[in-house]
């Protein structure tokens, strides 16, 4: 016997089916346009900031730098600790921190590269093996003026550089005044900035390190306690090692405590 009203309720079901099918599909379509909108929006405001960032980076090195109470210069070209040095002998600070020098490099090292800073590097340079990057850079900063009682600080760097550094400087020493003394160099011309390739691969990184430097300072109190500095960095800021075990010098007071030693 024939069920009443059976082909109506397949044509119904049917129909309701394919109701759903084009709402999921609709909701697909707008998560998609959403997020491609969302995309495009972020990609715009990277690129303004990336122009904003990028035509601010100083072409010209200060005529005038004024004095501070002290100098740091984190390493990453052997033209910004010469320009470092250059500044103590104009007693633009009483004292110098190279931060982020390589363990194998010694002081006299340095001094044979700038051999009229001799007498300098022997009284008035401290050296910095601990920093691994330019967040270890301000926090192996923050305490060698907190040893010190400095309250400026004249910073050298590169030009690109500088922004980064300042922000993560000011964020591990809020108290702290700076000065920024921008190394510029023949092998980053800045000025070519939106189209010149060899420029935009230096700059395009450099911004987002510091987009990131700038947004991790809204969620962390200390860059010496923050998680987010390891993930960031791959590994500590710091090394683990104290600063009295770390470096050509103190490798070779290891040797002549251990010489003896070894030989009875």
């Amino acid at each position: 016997m024939a069920m009443i009203g059976s082909g109506n309720d397949h044509l119904t079901a049917g129909t309701a089916g394919s109701s759903v099918r084009r709402g999921r599909i609709s909701r697909r379509r707008v998560l998609a346009l959403a997020g491609i909108a969302a995309a495009g929006v972020a990609t715009v405001l990277f690129a303004c900031g990336y122009a904003r960032f990028a035509a601010g980076i100083e072409a010209r090195e200060p005529a005038v730098t004024p004095r501070t109470d002290a100098i740091v210069v984190v390493t990453g070209g052997s033209q910004r600790v010469g320009d470092a040095i250059g500044l103590l002998g104009a007693e633009r600070g009483a004292r110098l921190l190279i931060s982020g020098v390589n363990e194998k490099t010694s002081r006299e090292e340095l001094a044979r590269l700038n051999p009229a800073s001799r007498d300098l590097l022997g009284c008035c340079v401290d050296l910095d093996y601990r920093a691994r990057n330019t967040i270890g850079n301000a926090i192996e900063t923050r305490r060698w003026a907190r040893q010190h009682g400095f309250r400026s600080l004249l910073v050298v760097t590169s030009n690109y550089h500088m922004p980064r550094t300042l922000a993560e400087f000011g964020h591990a020493m809020p108290g702290v005044r700076f000065v920024a003394h921008p190394v510029v160099t023949d092998q980053l011309d800045t000025a070519g900035w939106w189209h010149r390739w060899a420029t935009v691969k230096v700059l395009v990184p450099e911004y987002a390190k510091y987009l990131v430097a700038r947004l991790r300072s809204l969620v962390e109190d200390d860059p010496e306690s923050s998680h987010l500095s390891v993930i960031i960095g791959g590994r500590k800021p710091v090394s683990p090692k104290p600063a009295e075990l770390i470096g050509p010098e103190a490798e070779r007071r290891s040797h002549l405590r251990g010489g003896p030693a070894r030989e009875g």
